[in-house]
């Protein structure tokens, strides 16, 4: 089987690819928006809901094509949230990915638009998916909604805004979390499954395995805010803190949320169990989100 950083190279290069050929020409009208939009889509970062999709992808044995669309419309989905996320009205930041954010780039009212813009286009790309079928291309288009609207990433956003400066129970936190962060990387998982054939236990499963990397992957995130830099990051480290936003470190202490964290990473290993070595990127993955340093 291909080395996992040779897999991950691979796959990283066809998401680029594929999102270069989804994204409108920056040289058609209106201009500065579509430009805005490739900056904020194509600015590079980890990948890893786009890896999550082909990577169940291989689970389901799906087409990569179909993998291509899903991984598209998942990142486009995670590229506007990310722009909403830095304008000053949510958490204010200027650095993402190691250079300034969308509305520091442009203006406040460009980024606003490229936000709106990249979510309607995760649509597009899904709609006109051929090398998906028709039926599993409505599943697609409601998963992601699902995960993107109020019950999902929106719906936790909001739950976080409402929270800075309070504190929250563990349930509550994790609630959120679920809602903020495990919802997009949830939806990822499915999608690629749901590009190939998957029965319900099969899917139940894999439920499992997201649920409990998009926990971790949120753990992970409070931790690296506390232990990282800025430069490690690419974006502002100690923001949290600094806004007194709720977090797994605030409420629980470092050690006990790294423990967490490795817990969380047993269980997503535990919910592949069925699948043999169809799962291993899964595997590779799980670990790579709880034992990242940026």
């Amino acid at each position: 089987m291909t080395d996992f950083a040779q897999w991950m190279q691979a796959q990283g290069a066809r998401t680029e690819a594929a999102l270069q050929a989804a994204l409108p020409d920056a040289n058609t009208v209106p201009h500065t928006l579509h430009e805005a939009m490739r900056y904020a889509a194509l600015s590079g970062g980890k990948r890893v809901r786009p890896l999550l999709v082909h990577a169940a992808g291989e689970v389901s044995a799906a087409v990569p094509a179909a993998c291509d669309a899903a991984a598209c419309a998942v990142e486009m989905i995670h590229a506007y949230s990310l722009v909403h996320d830095d304008m000053p009205c949510m958490d204010d930041d200027d650095l993402r990915r190691g250079r300034p954010t969308v509305h520091k780039a442009y203006d406040e009212a460009t980024a606003l638009l490229v936000g709106d813009a990249l979510q309607t286009q995760a649509f597009v790309v899904l709609a006109g998916a051929g090398a998906i079928a028709p039926a599993a291309r409505l599943q697609l288009v409601a998963e992601l909604a699902l995960a993107s609207g109020s019950t999902g990433m929106a719906g936790g956003q909001a739950i976080d805004l409402q929270n800075v400066g309070r504190a929250m129970t563990r349930e509550a936190l994790e609630a959120m979390h679920r809602m903020k962060t495990g919802a997009l990387l949830r939806a990822s998982v499915r999608m690629g499954a749901l590009c190939g054939e998957i029965d319900a236990q099969g899917l139940a499963a894999l439920d499992r395995y997201a649920a409990a990397v998009g926990l971790a992957f949120q753990v992970v995130d409070d931790i690296l805010d506390v232990t990282a830099d800025t430069a490690t990051l690419g974006k502002t480290a100690g923001k949290d803190a600094a806004h007194d936003k709720p977090t797994y470190v605030s409420l629980m202490g470092l050690d006990p949320a790294r423990a967490l964290a490795g817990t969380l990473r047993a269980e997503a290993h535990e919910a592949l169990a069925g699948f043999g070595e169809r799962a291993d990127r899964l595997r590779d993955l799980a670990d790579l989100i709880v034992l990242r340093t940026h």
